[in-house]
């Protein structure tokens, strides 16, 4: 299932994200440092089926780790707390946040060997594509 995902990923490409970071109520400063930020994500899945999901930018390294179907709290990388569920669905694993009344869904899925990070909120929608290092 999420095999595919797993190892390190370099950002290469967004698409939108500054009107994404507006949508979810990211402030202007945090807006700027996440605009300039070339994030790693590194995926991993441990013997129990643990699912870590990691991102590192000079900025700063944040850490998730879930079982899927799992709801668990996170504090997002913009301070956000939020009740997270993570997904597997049709070969995407969807991560739906929800805080405050509101609600966000990323969609990651593996497209021509890049891992592509689709970010809704609303009728908002960033792209952010990732290629895999060796």
């Amino acid at each position: 299932m999420v095999e595919q995902f797993i190892g390190t990923w370099t950002l290469t490409a967004s698409e939108n994200f500054d009107e994404y970071m507006k949508a979810i109520g990211v402030s202007f400063a945090t807006r700027q440092i996440g605009n300039m930020a070339k994030p790693n994500l590194v995926i991993r899945v441990d013997d129990a089926g643990l699912v870590s999901l990691m991102s590192e930018t000079t900025f700063k390294t944040t850490e998730i780790k879930f079982k899927l179907n799992e709801e668990f709290d996170e504090t997002t990388a913009d301070g956000r707390k939020t009740k997270t569920i993570i997904t597997f669905e049709n070969g995407k694993l969807v991560q739906q946040q929800t805080w405050d009344g509101k609600k966000t869904t990323l969609e990651r899925e593996i497209q021509e060997g890049k891992l592509t990070a689709k970010c809704i909120m609303d009728d908002v929608v960033a792209v952010r594509t990732y290629e895999k290092r060796a």
